[in-house]
């Protein structure tokens, strides 16, 4: 279900298991995205030290999310991990903020760079993309749509026979729609399927539970990793890098 790229993330996890056994308090952040020749040395959930020096080549970016914002270092040359992180932006607070789950938000969201619709929330499961989603409350589900054109109802269902199932309708110019947990409650270790108005199969969603809250952005990213919720982490990851971009422009 995960694209080739956010495979190679995830299973990277196991040659940064010596990094993940540092203790806590001496972290500065981890690892959510490497790129270039040197990106082996630092894989996904890598954790560094904020006095860690690492050298890298031309060509080579490495992004290390913190509990203070992030920081993209590019090569060539030797950098301190630790040196001027950049301040989470508002566009990264609003995606990552608890209390959206709460709220049905009307209309598209556009990057700034290329009008691109993104999902205004990691918390928003999107309905085109399959895979594993994390969620605070298994009992509040938003789905999201990119689309914003026209009434349309989706059907999630937790087999592939199509019962039990719940219909979610997006009303036109609408694209988040909450999933009625009378209808259909959501539980771990259960395989769901969201069909489009014309019946065809659009994700395959499994959900996981987070236990208690990630306020740190690290352990957020922590977390999402841990627990191979590989769309968020690529929707957290890319907000992080236009976030970081923009901040040093």
């Amino acid at each position: 279900m995960f694209s080739a790229r956010l495979t190679r993330m995830i299973s990277a996890l196991a040659l940064g298991g010596a990094a993940l056994a540092l203790p806590v308090a001496a972290l500065a952040g981890v690892v959510v995205k490497a790129t270039g020749p040197s990106a082996t040395k630092y894989p996904v959930g890598t954790k560094l030290d904020d006095d860690v020096r690492i050298t890298l080549r031309e060509g080579d970016a490495v992004t290390v999310l913190t509990a203070q914002g992030t920081r993209i270092i590019r090569g060539a040359g030797t950098f301190r991990v630790g040196d001027r992180p950049q301040v989470a932006s508002d566009r990264f607070a609003a995606l990552t903020r608890k209390r959206a789950a709460t709220r049905v938000r009307t209309g598209a969201v556009r990057d700034g760079l290329d009008g691109e619709v993104t999902n205004p929330s990691l918390w928003y499961v999107d309905i085109t993309r399959s895979g594993t989603v994390c969620l605070y409350d298994l009992s509040t589900v938003r789905l999201w749509r990119p689309a914003t054109d026209g009434t349309a109802t989706y059907r999630i269902s937790a087999d592939a026979d199509g019962d039990p199932h719940a219909d979610v309708t997006f009303d036109d110019t609408v694209t988040v729609a909450a999933l009625d947990p009378a209808r259909l409650p959501i539980k771990e270790g259960t395989h769901y399927m969201v069909a489009g108005p014309d019946g065809r199969t659009t994700a395959h969603v499994d959900f996981v539970a987070l236990p208690g809250d990630f306020e740190a952005l690290d352990a957020l990213a922590e977390a999402l990793i841990a627990r191979g919720c590989a769309v968020q982490l690529e929707t957290l990851v890319n907000t992080v890098g236009d976030s970081a971009e923009a901040a040093a422009d």
